[in-house]
């Protein structure tokens, strides 16, 4: 996964990872779990429901909207609360590469963003240091930085 999407021949395993966590929660890998999953592995960035839906014709939004929580429940999918406006969804970092986002106040648009093994590195030896002054297992993190996208600076 190079800009955020799953490659063909790892297809196979991500949908063998989403149906072991759906069954660990006693669901059922359907037709409409592997539709939005490989639209998620398919976008390389975060989407919403109103992005999600024309990729998957015949779906009804109540569908989409049961399955991406379903995912969620089985941690396959995260949801990424921006602002007041549409939660975007993006397959979960435990099925493919930890990175952080960059979310515009003015459109809500995210993008996927990597920082060096060193920058990374740092951010969790600080958040340890952190953490420990409170009595405080850090267990992941995530980082969102809000401001404004080229298009609406």
């Amino acid at each position: 996964m190079v800009d955020g999407t799953v490659p063909a021949g790892d297809r196979d395993a991500l949908h063998d990872e989403v149906r072991l966590r759906l069954e660990a929660k006693g669901r059922r890998f359907t037709s409409n779990h592997r539709l939005v999953v490989d639209v998620l592995a398919d976008a390389g960035q975060p989407l919403t429901i109103p992005q999600i839906l024309p990729r998957t014709p015949g779906v009804p939004q109540s569908s989409v909207y049961r399955t991406l929580t379903v995912l969620e429940e089985a941690e396959a999918v995260s949801r990424l609360a921006v602002g007041s406006n549409h939660a975007h969804f993006e397959l979960s970092e435990h099925l493919g590469r930890h990175h952080h986002h960059l979310v515009c106040r003015s459109c809500g648009t995210v993008t996927d963003i990597d920082f060096t093994p060193e920058t990374e590195s740092l951010i969790e030896s600080a958040l340890t240091d952190l953490a420990s002054r409170h009595s405080f297992q850090v267990d992941e993190h995530q980082i969102d930085a809000i401001g404004n996208c080229a298009d609406c600076a």
